[in-house]
């Protein structure tokens, strides 16, 4: 954007005092975020809530220091002045307001905080031709430096390999019940309640177009049903399932992709060609189903096997058997 025609001001620009004010206002909306991420992860993860609220007690204590700089050099004023205000400084995008972050994307932000407050001083430092305004730029640096190697002392204090493991263990529950127990609902709704309407329709009509719009209605059906029907039995507070719609779309999504599974086959317009291949895509189905009750849901692969094969199969032979006669 051309400067004369923008509301911010360049960096470059600004005064040792207004370079001053706003370390000190960067430092405020650090904390700030800090203690957010904290109050978010408290209930759940204390330990990492420990963590924060260490970090958010530094930046603290270094706006202080920076407050008592500026009014040693130029006075109880301070100007008011923020990141949005200057036109080359780094940004601080909203992550925080999301309800969706998980403990790593905290953890990572916290870090990427860090980094960027450290990498912007030290460029600013190598542009300005000011020898007070770089060496303060420069101190500003170090700060920042230093912030991440006690952000790195914090985590050892607070997250010892236990707490550290116990919070992964609960982040891990929370995916399978968020996404993987509703997703994997859907799959086998959609993979296996939709035989028994496609092959019918297959076998009576030996028409693999009117096959395929029966599959494709019956998935997108099932779909929606199956989505609707998740979001709707809880709203994940008491249950600790998380997001009505996070689960509401994981179980929607993979309802419609476990029925459109053997119904694509039969755009191929000759029928015992299509209705083979989607006779091998029903097999695959039912074992990666199989597969994913054993690595995720813990269920023995033998049992989990028996209960969807057996199911599907008699599902599938009675979809044949409907349409044949």
């Amino acid at each position: 954007m051309i400067h004369f025609l923008s509301s911010k001001r360049r960096f470059s620009d600004l005064s040792e005092q207004e370079v001053l004010a706003l370390a000190i206002s960067s430092e405020e909306d650090d904390s700030r975020i800090y203690r957010g991420f904290s109050a978010r992860l408290r209930e759940e993860f204390p330990a990492s809530a420990a963590l924060f609220d260490g970090m958010a007690a530094e930046e603290e204590q270094h706006a202080q220091r920076l407050i008592a700089l500026h009014k040693a050099r130029f006075g109880n004023d301070i100007p008011l002045i923020r990141r949005e205000h200057v036109a080359d400084y780094y940004n601080r995008r909203p992550v925080w307001l999301s309800q969706a972050l998980s403990i790593e994307d905290i953890r990572a932000q916290a870090e990427i905080m860090e980094r960027d407050a450290q990498r912007f001083y030290e460029v600013a430092a190598q542009r300005s031709r000011d020898a007070d305004t770089r060496a303060l730029l420069n101190e500003l640096a170090a700060a920042e430096a230093g912030h991440e190697t006690r952000a790195g002392e914090l985590a050892e204090q607070h997250l010892t390999g236990d707490a550290r493991a116990a919070e992964d263990d609960t982040a891990h529950r929370k995916f399978l019940l968020t996404w993987v127990q509703p997703g994997l609902a859907g799959l086998m709704d959609g993979s296996v309640s939709t035989l028994a309407p496609i092959f019918a329709t297959a076998f009576a009509t030996q028409d693999p177009w009117t096959t395929f719009l029966v599959g494709l209605a019956a998935s997108v059906g099932a779909g929606i049903s199956m989505g609707f029907t998740e979001a709707a039995s809880d709203d994940g507070q008491l249950s600790g399932r998380g997001a009505a719609w996070k689960r509401g779309v994981a179980s929607g999504v993979m309802t419609t992709v476990g029925g459109l599974g053997h119904a694509l086959p039969y755009l191929i317009p000759h029928f015992w060609t299509a209705t083979i291949i989607a006779g091998i895509v029903v097999f695959i189905e039912l074992w990666a189903i199989a597969w994913i009750q054993n690595r995720y849901m813990e269920t023995p692969f033998l049992r989990a096997a028996m209960q969807v094969v057996l199911g599907g199969a008699l599902v599938l032979a009675a979809g044949i058997l409907i349409g044949s006669g």
